[in-house]
């Protein structure tokens, strides 16, 4: 399910005019690349003629994760071109591990910066020159990552821009996240299942993350792009959200939404932005529905390998009302039904008011977190009722 670019020709003429340079070695400043100066869309839909103006929010609030990135951007590192090239043995295929519309993302092992003590592992994206997003998307990405910190975050280690041998090469070095992705674990058959505690604890991890970009801060940020494939899993399998290339800053003062052209990933987008070109953080709430529907279930948002009855993962789970017999239907098999029906049912309710179709109707996502907390709750006093009983089965059986 990639995302899919409506306005790209009309785009590709505005990076070829406009796009910023930069010589090898180039240290990223707000002062010097604004990524609130672009428009960093990625379009998509039939109704995106309605193109808007870039943003209802006020200027001031615009350069407020410039000004904040101003403050905090030193933290990261500035990385040599060649120096990522030897981390990652020349880029070599052996050790790549994902791609996407950004470009390839290889495994790569550092040192500090004073080039003392042992080498870490850390995960190098690169932007593919000819690739759907570009130097926009990749300021924005350092500029939130250059801001914001949070244990449901992926931490941002450095960057580099330096000329190479096919032009201005531009990469991003993070935290290495060991468990790959969501996505990996849900949809692929590879992988192992996920048991219910941990998706339940996944859940929570996202929700605390969301709710620090919506109203932790003193900007709002909207996430814009939350899906399964950008929800990496550290040792521990804690969600950690990534891929900022999208975001936006949320609007200010009396101004009730971010006015932009529609971005985002089929199956994931909230109906609203899509029909409007609002955007608001009750956007990021429709698609943490549509993800809680994913751990439920096991299934895409949208399948075209399934019949055409169950490719809308939305518009099947509705043959199931959550309090009816038919509702463990819905349940992923490959729970194999180790997972509390209680907790399940309520877990689909809060899908359900996440994907309200009035945005106002939609729960704050600092709301949502307080819901998963009852849930997980809800799901460890099953347990515990559950291996009581266990207990007293056996102590009558051995009786």
């Amino acid at each position: 399910m990639g995302c899919l670019f409506f306005f790209r020709s009309k785009r590709n003429r505005r990076e070829k005019q406009g796009r910023p340079r930069a010589g090898a070695g180039e240290t990223l400043t707000a002062a010097t690349t604004s990524f609130s100066s672009y428009d960093t869309s990625r379009s998509y839909g039939s109704t995106c003629g309605k193109q808007t103006s870039k943003s209802s929010a006020s200027t001031s609030s615009q350069q407020s994760i410039s000004a904040m990135f101003e403050v905090k951007g030193g933290n990261l590192r500035v990385f040599e071109l060649g120096e990522l090239r030897n981390a990652t043995n020349g880029f070599s295929h052996m050790l790549k591990i994902g791609e996407g519309g950004f470009g390839s993302v290889y495994k790569g092992f550092i040192r500090a910066a004073d080039g003392k003590g042992d080498r870490h592992t850390v995960a190098v994206k690169v932007l593919n020159l000819k690739g759907l997003q570009g130097y926009k998307e990749w300021v924005a990405e350092v500029h939130f990552l250059g801001v914001l910190e949070h244990p449901n975050l992926v931490k941002l280690i450095g960057y580099c821009s330096a000329d190479g041998e096919r032009g201005i090469q531009r990469l991003l070095v993070y935290e290495y996240m060991p468990n790959k992705s969501l996505e990996y674990h849900l949809f692929h058959k590879a992988s192992s299942p996920l048991p219910w505690n941990l998706r339940l604890q996944i859940a929570l991890g996202t929700a605390k993350g969301l709710a620090f970009l919506h109203e932790g801060l003193e900007v709002q940020v909207i996430y814009r792009d939350f899906k399964a494939s950008n929800v990496l899993l550290d040792d521990d399998f804690q969600p950690r959200l990534s891929d900022f290339g999208l975001a936006r800053e949320g609007p200010t003062g009396d101004r009730t939404h971010v006015s932009t052209a529609v971005v985002g990933t089929y199956g994931y987008a909230a109906p609203d932005y899509i029909e409007t070109g609002h955007l608001t953080i009750k956007s990021d709430v429709w698609s943490f529905g549509v993800v809680l529907y994913e751990l439920l279930t096991g299934r895409r948002s949208l399948d075209r390998n399934r019949p055409s009855n169950e490719q809308k993962l939305l518009d099947w789970v509705k043959q199931f009302p959550i309090e009816s017999k038919r509702f463990n239907m819905v349940m992923d098999p490959r729970l194999s039904y180790q997972y509390s029906l209680k907790a399940a049912r309520e877990m689909a309710k809060l899908a359900n008011s996440c994907l309200s179709k009035q945005a106002k109707e939609r729960p704050r996502m600092s709301q949502v977190v307080q819901i998963l907390i009852h849930i997980v709750q809800i799901n460890e006093a099953t347990a515990a009722r559950e291996a009581e009983n266990k207990v007293r089965r056996a102590d009558r059986a051995g009786g």
